[in-house]
C-alpha cells in the first residue's frame, strides 16, 4: 500500500510558476513509477508527466513539454512537478499517482494508487 499526499497548489497569474510536491508513505517507494495527472472541471483526467523508479526516465504530455519538469527524491519518498509559464488552461486539480512497475507509462488506468489532489488555478 502507498499513500500519497499532494501539496503546493494555489492561485497564480499566467506566466507564473508553481512547484507541486507529493509525499509518499509505504514501503518500496523506489520500486514505483510515479505520475502526475490533472482534471479540469467537466473534463476527463489526463496525463501530465511520469517518472520511472530511478528518476532517469521521464515522459511528458505534449501540452506541458518544455514547461514542466518531474523529479523524485527516493531518499525522501517525494516526487515533484515544477511548472513554469503557466497558462489559464493549466487550471485543474492535479493528482499524484503511483504504479508498482519498472515501466513508465502515461496510461491512467495503469496506476494503482492516487492522492486526493491539489488545486491549481491560473488567472489570465
Amino acid at each position: 500500500q502507498v499513500q500519497l499526499i499532494e501539496s503546493g497548489g494555489g492561485l497564480v497569474q499566467a506566466g507564473g510558476s508553481l512547484r507541486l510536491s507529493c509525499a509518499a508513505s509505504g514501503r518500496s517507494f523506489n520500486s514505483y513509477n510515479m505520475g502526475w495527472f490533472r482534471q479540469a472541471p467537466g473534463q476527463e483526467r489526463e496525463f501530465v508527466a511520469a517518472i520511472d523508479w530511478s528518476g532517469g526516465g521521464t515522459i511528458y504530455a505534449d501540452s506541458v513539454k518544455g514547461r514542466c519538469t518531474i523529479s523524485r527524491d527516493n531518499a525522501k519518498n517525494m516526487v515533484s512537478l515544477q511548472m513554469s509559464s503557466l497558462k489559464p488552461e493549466d487550471t485543474a486539480v492535479y493528482y499524484c499517482a503511483a504504479r508498482n512497475s519498472f515501466i513508465v507509462t502515461m496510461d491512467l488506468s495503469a496506476y494503482e494508487y492516487w492522492g486526493q489532489g491539489t488545486q491549481v488555478t491560473v488567472s489570465s
